[in-house]
């Protein structure tokens, strides 16, 4: 470590003048680091002063150069993609204008860290996803959302009343849990093939996404109890009638199940069980005639509430699905299988973790009521 007033007033006075012009803070930084050293500080109190690693102090104490004010810049900063080249580069662009499908994949749209899966097998280069998306947005590249919405197919005096009665629901599940259970309940398919309307796409122009699920689809049909956030999923063949009413069945009994684990006979479940709300969309196999007569008469617990229409924003079990799909869309699979292996683990194990107060810009009305 040099010994104090070790610069010449020369020095002294350019480094002062940096300090004062100098628009790059790491660059004040560094030469403030010199400064104070001249002025006899060891590395440890500029260290604390500063309130930065003393490593850092260390290095541009060694490397800063009084007489070079071009050695204060961090030359191992400059560009972001020390790795990348101009063939991969220009590879990636060629990539993005491009259909996945082109390329043997079988999901809809290319995302930044599949671009970077993909480049790596390609050029042997591995980047993460946003070293891509910096790379994306230095070229042009926005990534943006389609517009959507269902305002307008919309009825007011309905969404408000449903509304209200959704609220009502709500505070006697909180304050008599043991007396009334709110479930979401919905389904949805997951395929290889991700359709979303969010693209790469140069700046000034909008790309089109052809809606496409030819195979490797998995049909899941669940529910989520709004007090705790249990989620129940079910892999099914495909959503009718019948598959409906067999959930119905196996939801009454994993609830039949809770009330006897907690010590109450099963035969007293019907008169003294909680009342299952189950809130639903409107679906043709929802609304069979013979299926609500069939739940109706065999499980008297459940009672269904159906959403007003066009009011998926309503039903909590849209956020689950959103973020599963939001989840499985930077992943590269190679079947069916794997497919469905991960989502029994989000969906059945826990490993979902969800924003349950975010915004899902797809689904018409941003902001849920609950």
């Amino acid at each position: 470590m040099p010994a104090k007033s070790f610069l010449s007033l020369e020095q002294k006075e350019k480094l002062q003048k940096t300090l004062r012009e100098s628009q790059c803070p790491h660059v004040r930084e560094r030469v403030l680091i010199i400064l104070l050293m001249d002025d006899g500080k060891t590395y440890h109190e500029i260290s604390q002063f500063l309130g930065i690693a003393y490593r850092t102090v260390a290095y541009w104490a060694i490397h800063g150069d009084p007489d070079n004010l071009e050695s204060f810049i961090d030359k191992r900063n400059q560009g972001n993609f020390k790795k990348v080249t101009d063939e991969y580069i220009n590879l990636l662009l060629a990539v993005i204008e491009k259909n996945p499908e082109e390329l043997g994949y079988e999901f809809g749209r290319w995302t930044a860290a599949r671009l970077a899966s993909y480049l790596e097998k390609e050029t042997g280069i591995c980047l993460s996803g946003s070293q891509v998306r910096r790379i994306l947005q230095k070229k042009k590249y926005v990534y943006l959302w389609a517009k959507y919405s269902l305002e307008d197919k919309q009825n007011p005096v309905l969404r408000e009343a449903f509304k209200e009665k959704l609220q009502e629901y709500i505070k006697i599940s909180i304050f008599k849990p043991n007396s009334c259970q709110i479930w979401f309940w919905d389904e949805a398919g997951f395929s290889l093939r991700v359709i979303r309307r969010k693209q790469w796409s140069k700046k000034g122009t909008r790309r089109k996404v052809a809606g496409q699920r030819r195979r490797g689809r998995v049909n899941v049909m669940g529910g989520l109890r709004y007090t705790d956030k249990k989620r129940l999923a079910y892999f099914i063949e495909k959503g009718n009638a019948i598959t409906f009413y067999e959930q119905m069945v196996s939801l009454n009994e994993f609830v039949l199940s809770e009330w006897v684990i907690e010590g109450n006979q099963a035969d007293k479940f019907v008169q003294l069980g909680p009342k299952i709300i189950v809130i639903l969309d409107n679906a043709s196999f929802h609304k069979k005639k013979e299926i609500l007569a069939q739940i109706e008469k065999q499980m008297p617990n459940i009672r269904l509430e159906f959403l007003p229409p066009y009011s998926p924003d309503y039903n909590l079990m849209e956020l689950v699905w959103h973020s599963a799909k939001e989840y499985i869309a930077n992943k590269l699979f190679e079947s069916v299988e794997q497919l469905k292996f991960l989502l029994d683990k989000l969906l059945n194990q826990g490993e979902l973790i969800i924003k349950w107060r975010r915004k899902i810009k797809n689904k018409g009305n941003s902001v849920y009521a609950i």
